[in-house]
Parts: C-alpha cells; structure tokens; sequence
C-alpha cells in the first residue's frame, strides 16, 4: 500500500494544516520514479529540508503519533489507563502553543493511501485533544469509484455512522469504545477485517528517528530478524556491509554470560577483519565500528522490511554520520525500479544538501520546512515554490546552489557570531 497524502495541523510548531503529497505532478524528470497505481501516479521518496528548529523532526514525529495512537489506543481510557503499563501510555497531544485558540483547540491527523492489490484508496483521519477522541472517519474509494464511501464517521455529541460494517460489529465497537480510543485500534483487536486494514498499514511502516540518542543507541542493538540462527541472514549483513565496507569479512556471535534478564538471552557480536600478513582474522566488538557503521547496521532491517513489504521508510535525520554517497546509495535503491519492486516508500529529513546535485530527486520530490516570525512552520514542494518574480522553478536550475543562496527558504537566517568575542 502506498501513501497518496499525509495531513495534519495544530502539532507543535505547525498551527495550519499542511499536506506532504506524494502524488506525482506533470514534470519529467525521473519518469522511473514515478508508479502508476489505479488512476493515480505516486512517487516512492520524499527528502525534506530546512534550517534547524524550522519543523523537519515534527513532520517525522507528527506521523510517529498518529501511528502510535492507532496502534494502541484500543489500550486508551476507563479500567486499562489504571492498569497498562508505562510503554503504553495515552500520549498527549501537543499543539501549537503560540496562540491562545490554537493551545485550545483539537489536533487533526489523516492519511490517504491506497491499496496495491485492488487499488482502493482509503481516507482515514482523526481529531483530539488532551482528553479525548473529537471525530474519526474512515472512507473508501474503489479502481473506478468518483466518490468516496463510508465505513465509519464517529463524532463527539453524535450517533455514530456505522454504514459501512455489518450491525453486530458496529454494536460490539459500541459498548467497548472509550473516549481516547479510535474505532480502528479497538476494531483492529477485535479482528474487524475493513479495520484490520487500516492498523496493519500503520503497523508495517516503518519509522526511524536518529534524532532521538536513546532510541539510536537502542536500534543499534537491536540484531535483525534470526540473526543468531540463520547463517544466511548473517552472510546477508556481510554484503551489505560490503556497500560500503569492504574490510568486514564475517561475523563473529558471542552469547552473554551472566545475563541478569533470564528470561530473554542477549548476545555481543563482533565483526571479522583479515589480518594483512596472516591468513587469519582480528575479532572487533561491533559497538567498536565507526558510528556510521552502527548506523547502517540499525538501518538494514528497516530497509529490508520496507522493500519486502512494500511499505513506508520514515526516518528523522538519514544524513547523520552517513557519507552523503552512502545516503545517495539509499535513495537510489528507493528510487529504482529493479531493486524496489513492491514499491516501498522512503520519506526523510535532512540538511545534506549534495542531494540537490546531479538530478536526483525530481522536483515534487523535494520538500521544504519554514518557520515565520510568528513561529509558524509551513510545508511546500520545489515543484509548487514560485519565486518572487512569479515563476515555477524549472528542471534545469543549480538546485543546491539556489538552495544555499535561500532562493528557496528554508534556510537559517544568520548573524555574526559577535556575541562569542570578547569587549
């Protein structure tokens, strides 16, 4: 399934709705990049700039939190918010506090995307606030549909609109639904096929913030499915690891000794280099390598994952410690169609502005972050800007040139650093 459009408004510093559209435009470049799905053309990555503190992190965490609140909300409200546990707990909402009507209102979230295997494309969004679910809607669209269906439309104060699921369903939602919970989260645990559809889109993308230290440290220890055990996935990390580091010949597994968790056993792994003038190899922990090495190996699962399944690759500052030719190496396995056959998607944030160079992405593959005066982000393609003069960029503008010179924005607004220099 494919991503048409992410909507959102009032989360952290984005007070208006804005809308990151990966449907194609009528341009040119990079035909191959393009993917016709039903009556729709879609594009497979979208690399989102801007200065720092501009909203590129809040874009990746305003996914994050719709995902999560899907695929746990069914835990929301009543008894379960005296008894879950701390991993699952209702995450408050955070709008933009900058203004007195915005501070007070609901925060809206909502996806199109569409399905591969029978080409419907779903609407599904919701709004709350820090107390509750305000509205929830789910619609659909068939192949050759003009106009979409309910499945559901649910808002506060109003009987529920359950045409689209059969009377038993729609009674069992009823009795069990709290108020911080989605109708899809609960009807997803109980099975609901049409609801299942919608929590399993979220629950394979996959979202990677390299923002966050803690979960960077986390992810990389986390080894990739059946590492241990199978010899084949262990051959496979080797390779990859030679895209970029031809001087890691094996790997070698080490179990724990003296784990204190018994109930979940945990191993150290090294990594094997040939010895120059012996026929033999110098074990080095893992943690060891470079950071950019721990990052790539952190990214293999996911990468992996969303190229088998078809889904969503989001992660929150890809440049990080990577070599811009090791990001351009990413992106370019995204973008082609050889090697991303089910049409996985790549969406990320990042100041490596040496992917503007050399025709890579096309324009509406290009996004921009931007923050006012006010301390409002906006959120705008390179294939929409228009410059002052009123024109639309064009395919053979320098990108990164006029990106750095801020014909674009999206660029920090500096002054000298004169404050640092002694009287």
């Amino acid at each position: 399934m494919m991503l048409l459009q992410f909507n959102f408004k009032n989360f952290k510093s984005f007070r208006d709705e804005v809308s990151l559209d990966l449907t194609a435009t009528k341009i040119t470049e990079n035909a191959n990049h393009v993917v016709n799905l039903g009556n729709t053309k879609l594009l497979k990555i979208a690399a989102i700039y801007g200065a720092n503190a501009s909203g590129k992190s809040n874009i990746f965490q305003a996914f994050d939190y719709m995902t999560y609140y899907v695929l746990n909300s069914f835990m929301f409200g009543g008894e379960n918010t005296k008894i879950q546990k701390n991993e699952y707990s209702i995450p408050k909402v955070k709008p933009f506090l900058f203004d007195t009507s915005s501070k007070n209102t609901e925060s809206l979230f909502e996806v199109f995307f569409i399905d591969n295997s029978d080409n419907k494309t779903y609407q599904y969004g919701f709004t709350l606030n820090q107390e509750e679910v305000l509205e929830e809607w789910l619609y659909y669209k068939t192949k050759s549909g003009r106009n979409f269906k309910t499945i559901f439309y649910r808002k506060k104060g109003e009987k529920t609109d359950f045409s689209g699921l059969p009377e038993n369903v729609s009674n069992n939602i009823s009795v069990s639904l709290e108020k911080e919970s989605l109708i899809v989260s609960l009807g997803a645990k109980l099975k609901i096929a049409k609801l299942k559809i919608i929590r399993d889109w979220f629950l394979k993308n996959e979202l990677v913030d390299f923002g966050d230290p803690a979960e960077s440290y986390y992810r990389s220890r986390v080894l990739p499915n059946r590492f241990v055990e199978d010899k084949n996935i262990q051959d496979n990390v080797i390779h990859y690891f030679a895209s970029f580091d031809e001087s890691i010949n094996g790997i070698k597994i080490n179990k724990k000794v003296g784990n204190e968790d018994k109930d979940q056993e945990s191993y150290e792994v090294d990594t094997l280099h040939k010895i120059i003038d012996k026929n033999e190899h110098a074990s080095l922990p893992l943690a060891d390598e470079s950071s950019g090495t721990l990052k790539m190996f952190t990214l293999y699962q996911p990468i992996k994952d969303a190229l088998q399944y078809g889904s969503i690759l989001f992660i929150d500052e890809l440049n990080s410690r990577l070599h811009p030719l090791l990001v351009r190496n990413i992106i370019m396995t995204f973008a082609n169609p050889e090697l991303n056959k089910n049409n996985a998607q790549l969406f990320f944030t990042t100041h490596d502005v040496w992917q503007l160079s050399d025709n890579l992405l096309r324009r509406d593959e290009i996004w921009f972050t931007d923050k006012n005066i006010d301390g409002v982000s906006s959120l705008y393609s390179l294939a929409e800007f228009v410059s002052e003069e009123g024109n639309k960029i064009r395919k053979d503008e320098v990108f990164l040139k006029n990106y750095v010179i801020g014909k674009y924005g999206a660029i920090p607004k500096l002054k000298e650093l004169n404050i640092l220099i002694g009287e």
